[in-house]
């Protein structure tokens, strides 16, 4: 239980810095209002899976090449900020479930509100 644990700390740590160094980074592609979510890193701290979140879903194809061609640049910075033997390489993946929840969410009530109509 206890790499559990590590990895999970290893991961707040990751997007704490991730979050703070994104405020700093001048590439274009990567839009200020990006999200850093959660962070899943391997059972051998060897990958970090980064999944973000941004406000305009137009963005997203830029955001990730952006991502991409960074993502040395970051892990660099990260190992600078971070005390650890190897940083972990940095994958970064859109994270959908904010778009699927609110999509859920709208065929629910969408499926409530005639039941409700029918009551009165």
């Amino acid at each position: 239980m206890q790499g559990v644990d590590r990895r999970r700390r290893v991961g707040e740590m990751i997007q704490r810095e991730l979050a703070d160094l994104l405020r700093k980074v001048k590439d274009p592609r990567i839009s200020p209002m990006v999200t850093i979510g959660t962070v899943d890193v391997s059972r051998d701290l060897s990958y970090a899976d980064v999944y973000y979140t941004i406000l305009g879903r137009e963005r997203c194809a830029a955001t990730e090449e952006g991502f991409r061609q960074a993502a040395g640049y970051l892990r660099g910075k990260l190992a600078g900020r971070i005390r650890m033997k190897k940083m972990p390489q940095l994958r970064f993946h859109y994270d959908e479930s904010e778009t699927r929840a609110r999509r859920l969410d709208g065929l629910l009530s969408s499926t409530v509100r005639p039941a409700e109509e029918q009551d009165a």
